[in-house]
């Protein structure tokens, strides 16, 4: 029997396991041009806390009672559909389950590139597209330009810290905790401070005292409001998250965001589905950039469906370097 991960009550804050129930659920009978997939890994991300609101969003939100979903990497099990054949590697939406059923037009093959299949999920996956995008398109960061990236230990801002050095930017990344800027750091960063260990604002002065031209937000709050009071004139703002607010009520205040005026600040809010028309592009580019080293891949992994929340919720306490996955 095939099990799924259930949203069975709406989170008011940061949520609990109490509102997450695993059940066992019944596969419909496989029909010409479907697909029956395991799992063998599951991507959770911070967007997925928006979803367990009921308010409406750029994505709909999670049903109570229904199972959840999300990215996943699987291997095809038994397929009806022309192009999937037992033992492809398949990635899809069908997350926080072991098994799915699924149409043929809701899967794409993981190509072969010499990349492990849980890359799909990370660096060549969502996380990373939405920083090469984010970074290259949104904010039009170039070589010269100094970067300021918040949750720079993270999925998406680890991504982004390492496609900014391969690109000729100096990159300031923050990251909560001695260990963590030591891995941005590893990562190729000139600076990384810790918000855990003093004002961000007061840090990023002593990182950049010359300003920054763009600022990466994963996380709004003090880390944005730093951004505005070093940001140097025509300074790009690509707004990918904000993470410090999802698990709260209360609003956001920015002390410094007056000064978008002068410095006639560009911000720019996007999301990954934007440019999912140009994802050869991004396969192209960082297929090289991975080849040649200058990007890396670095998850953390929870092993068994079981984990799913526990991993998810790992997210909102730092408790992931890089990618959050778990194995199925």
């Amino acid at each position: 029997m095939a099990r799924a991960w259930h949203l069975v009550s709406r989170p008011e804050a940061l949520p609990t396991s109490d509102n997450f129930a695993l059940r066992d659920i019944e596969l419909p009978k496989l029909e010409d041009g479907q697909v029956h997939v395991r799992n063998l890994w599951l991507s959770v991300d911070p967007y997925m806390r928006g979803r367990m609101n009921e308010s409406r969003s750029y994505i709909p939100p999670f049903q109570i009672d229904e199972p959840m979903d999300g990215g996943a990497i699987g291997e095809v099990v038994e397929s009806r559909a022309d192009g999937f054949a037992p033992g492809d590697l398949v990635s899809h939406f069908s997350g926080w389950r072991d098994e799915a059923v699924l149409p043929a037009k809701a899967l794409t093959k993981i190509p072969d590139v010499g990349a492990k299949p849980e890359t799909f999920l990370s660096v060549l996956g969502m996380p990373g597209a939405t920083a090469y995008f984010g970074l290259l398109d949104a904010a039009q960061a170039k070589a010269g330009d100094t970067v300021f990236v918040s949750a720079a230990a993270g999925a998406v801002g680890s991504a982004v810290v390492q496609i900014a050095k391969a690109k000729g930017m100096t990159v300031v990344g923050s990251a909560g905790g001695k260990e963590k800027c030591e891995f941005v750091r590893s990562l190729g960063a000139d600076a990384a401070i810790d918000y855990r260990a003093g004002p961000v604002l007061a840090s990023l002065r002593d990182a950049a005292p010359d300003g920054i031209d763009v600022y990466f937000d994963n996380v709004g709050g003090d880390h944005l409001d730093a951004a505005f009071a070093r940001a140097r004139l025509n300074a790009r703002f690509a707004l990918c998250g904000m993470i410090a607010g999802y698990n709260s009520r209360e609003p956001q205040q920015f002390r410094y965001i007056i000064r978008m005026i002068a410095m006639r600040v560009t911000m720019r809010g996007f999301l990954y589905g934007d440019y999912v028309s140009r994802l050869d592009e991004f396969y192209r580019d960082m297929g090289e950039l991975m080849a040649t080293g200058k990007v890396r891949s670095h998850e953390t992994v929870f092993d068994g469906l079981e984990k799913a929340p526990d991993a998810f919720l790992g997210l909102f306490s730092g408790a992931n370097t890089g990618k959050m996955l778990v194995r199925v």
